[in-house]
Protein backbone atom coordinates (compact mmCIF):
# COMPACT_ATOMS: atom_id res chain seq x y z
CA UNK A 1 0.00 0.00 0.00
CA UNK A 2 1.37 3.40 -0.98
CA UNK A 3 1.43 6.36 1.30
CA UNK A 4 -0.36 9.38 -0.19
CA UNK A 5 0.74 12.86 0.82
CA UNK A 6 -1.63 15.63 -0.27
CA UNK A 7 -0.15 18.51 -2.18
CA UNK A 8 -0.50 22.04 -0.92
CA UNK A 9 -2.65 24.43 -2.94
CA UNK A 10 -1.03 27.77 -3.68
CA UNK A 11 -3.16 30.80 -2.84
CA UNK A 12 -1.71 34.20 -3.65
CA UNK A 13 -2.07 37.03 -1.15
CA UNK A 14 -2.46 40.65 -2.23
CA UNK A 15 0.73 41.53 -0.29
CA UNK A 16 2.78 39.12 -2.43
CA UNK A 17 1.74 40.48 -5.86
CA UNK A 18 4.60 41.68 -8.06
CA UNK A 19 3.39 43.86 -10.91
CA UNK A 20 5.02 44.48 -14.29
CA UNK A 21 4.34 47.12 -16.95
CA UNK A 22 3.39 46.15 -20.50
CA UNK A 23 3.29 48.48 -23.51
CA UNK A 24 1.00 47.73 -26.47
CA UNK A 25 1.11 49.66 -29.74
CA UNK A 26 -2.47 49.40 -31.03
CA UNK A 27 -1.73 50.67 -34.54
CA UNK A 28 -1.55 47.17 -36.05
CA UNK A 29 -3.78 45.30 -33.61
CA UNK A 30 -7.33 44.01 -34.09
CA UNK A 31 -9.63 45.42 -31.41
CA UNK A 32 -11.23 42.22 -30.12
CA UNK A 33 -8.07 40.10 -30.17
CA UNK A 34 -6.13 42.80 -28.36
CA UNK A 35 -8.87 43.35 -25.75
CA UNK A 36 -8.93 39.64 -24.84
CA UNK A 37 -5.17 39.54 -24.31
CA UNK A 38 -5.16 42.78 -22.30
CA UNK A 39 -8.00 41.52 -20.07
CA UNK A 40 -6.03 38.34 -19.35
CA UNK A 41 -2.97 40.40 -18.35
CA UNK A 42 -5.05 42.72 -16.13
CA UNK A 43 -6.60 39.71 -14.36
CA UNK A 44 -3.23 38.00 -13.97
CA UNK A 45 -4.21 34.86 -15.91
CA UNK A 46 -0.90 34.98 -17.77
CA UNK A 47 0.96 34.18 -14.51
CA UNK A 48 1.31 30.81 -12.79
CA UNK A 49 0.27 32.48 -9.50
CA UNK A 50 -3.27 33.32 -10.73
CA UNK A 51 -5.84 33.35 -7.93
CA UNK A 52 -9.42 34.35 -8.87
CA UNK A 53 -10.18 36.47 -5.79
CA UNK A 54 -6.90 38.44 -5.80
CA UNK A 55 -6.00 41.30 -8.14
CA UNK A 56 -2.69 39.82 -9.29
CA UNK A 57 -2.57 41.40 -12.74
CA UNK A 58 -0.11 43.81 -14.32
CA UNK A 59 -0.30 47.35 -15.67
CA UNK A 60 -0.96 47.80 -19.41
CA UNK A 61 -0.27 50.97 -21.39
CA UNK A 62 -1.87 51.20 -24.85
CA UNK A 63 -0.76 53.84 -27.36
CA UNK A 64 -2.06 54.71 -30.85
CA UNK A 65 -5.65 53.89 -29.88
CA UNK A 66 -6.91 56.01 -32.78
CA UNK A 67 -5.34 53.60 -35.33
CA UNK A 68 -6.93 50.37 -34.07
CA UNK A 69 -8.03 47.84 -36.71
CA UNK A 70 -11.44 46.15 -36.91
CA UNK A 71 -12.65 43.40 -39.22
CA UNK A 72 -15.62 43.43 -41.54
CA UNK A 73 -17.94 46.44 -41.60
CA UNK A 74 -17.78 47.10 -37.86
CA UNK A 75 -16.37 50.60 -38.36
CA UNK A 76 -19.70 51.77 -39.86
CA UNK A 77 -22.16 49.28 -38.30
CA UNK A 78 -21.04 48.74 -34.68
CA UNK A 79 -23.06 50.96 -32.35
CA UNK A 80 -22.24 52.10 -28.80
CA UNK A 81 -25.37 52.95 -26.80
CA UNK A 82 -25.75 54.80 -23.51
CA UNK A 83 -28.61 56.36 -21.57
CA UNK A 84 -28.60 59.90 -20.21
CA UNK A 85 -30.98 59.06 -17.37
CA UNK A 86 -33.82 61.19 -18.71
CA UNK A 87 -37.00 59.97 -20.39
CA UNK A 88 -36.24 59.02 -24.01
CA UNK A 89 -32.54 59.59 -23.36
CA UNK A 90 -31.11 56.61 -25.25
CA UNK A 91 -28.17 57.89 -27.30
CA UNK A 92 -25.95 56.00 -29.73
CA UNK A 93 -22.69 56.51 -31.60
CA UNK A 94 -21.01 54.43 -34.29
CA UNK A 95 -17.52 52.99 -33.91
CA UNK A 96 -16.28 55.39 -36.59
CA UNK A 97 -17.51 58.40 -34.56
CA UNK A 98 -16.04 56.98 -31.34
CA UNK A 99 -12.61 56.42 -32.96
CA UNK A 100 -12.64 60.00 -34.19
CA UNK A 101 -13.82 61.65 -30.94
CA UNK A 102 -13.00 59.22 -28.09
CA UNK A 103 -10.52 56.53 -29.25
CA UNK A 104 -9.40 55.73 -25.69
CA UNK A 105 -12.97 54.90 -24.71
CA UNK A 106 -13.30 52.27 -27.45
CA UNK A 107 -10.44 50.18 -26.07
CA UNK A 108 -11.41 50.80 -22.45
CA UNK A 109 -14.99 49.61 -23.08
CA UNK A 110 -13.84 46.52 -25.01
CA UNK A 111 -11.55 45.47 -22.15
CA UNK A 112 -14.02 46.44 -19.41
CA UNK A 113 -16.67 44.12 -20.81
CA UNK A 114 -14.24 41.17 -20.60
CA UNK A 115 -13.36 41.70 -16.93
CA UNK A 116 -15.36 40.47 -13.93
CA UNK A 117 -18.44 42.58 -13.18
CA UNK A 118 -17.50 43.34 -9.56
CA UNK A 119 -15.39 45.59 -7.35
CA UNK A 120 -12.38 43.48 -8.28
CA UNK A 121 -13.05 44.02 -11.99
CA UNK A 122 -13.20 47.79 -11.51
CA UNK A 123 -9.89 47.66 -9.63
CA UNK A 124 -8.35 45.66 -12.47
CA UNK A 125 -9.56 48.19 -15.04
CA UNK A 126 -7.80 51.00 -13.19
CA UNK A 127 -4.46 49.43 -14.23
CA UNK A 128 -5.24 50.03 -17.92
CA UNK A 129 -3.85 53.29 -19.35
CA UNK A 130 -4.93 54.18 -22.90
CA UNK A 131 -3.59 57.04 -25.06
CA UNK A 132 -4.91 58.15 -28.46
CA UNK A 133 -1.53 59.03 -29.97
CA UNK A 134 1.97 57.52 -29.94
CA UNK A 135 3.06 59.51 -26.85
CA UNK A 136 2.17 58.71 -23.24
CA UNK A 137 2.68 60.49 -19.92
CA UNK A 138 4.19 57.54 -18.03
CA UNK A 139 7.86 58.41 -18.50
CA UNK A 140 8.80 57.24 -14.98
CA UNK A 141 7.89 53.65 -15.90
CA UNK A 142 9.64 53.77 -19.29
CA UNK A 143 12.52 51.57 -18.10
CA UNK A 144 10.12 48.90 -16.78
CA UNK A 145 8.05 48.48 -19.96
CA UNK A 146 7.90 45.18 -21.77
CA UNK A 147 6.65 45.72 -25.34
CA UNK A 148 4.21 43.11 -26.58
CA UNK A 149 2.45 42.45 -29.90
CA UNK A 150 -0.60 40.27 -30.29
CA UNK A 151 -1.89 40.18 -33.87
CA UNK A 152 0.76 42.04 -35.89
CA UNK A 153 2.35 38.80 -37.08
CA UNK A 154 -1.04 37.53 -38.34
CA UNK A 155 -1.65 40.74 -40.28
CA UNK A 156 1.79 40.55 -41.92
CA UNK A 157 1.12 36.95 -42.99
CA UNK A 158 -2.15 37.91 -44.72
CA UNK A 159 -0.58 40.72 -46.77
Amino acid sequence: MQYYSPQKTFIQRKEDVVRQWYHVDASEEILGHMAVKIARILMGKNKPTYTPHVDGGDFVVVTNAREIQVTGQKREKKVYRYHTGYMGGLKSNTLEWMLEKKPEEVIRLAVRRMLPKSRLGRKMLSKLKVFAGPEHTLQAQQAHFEKIQFTASKLAAKK
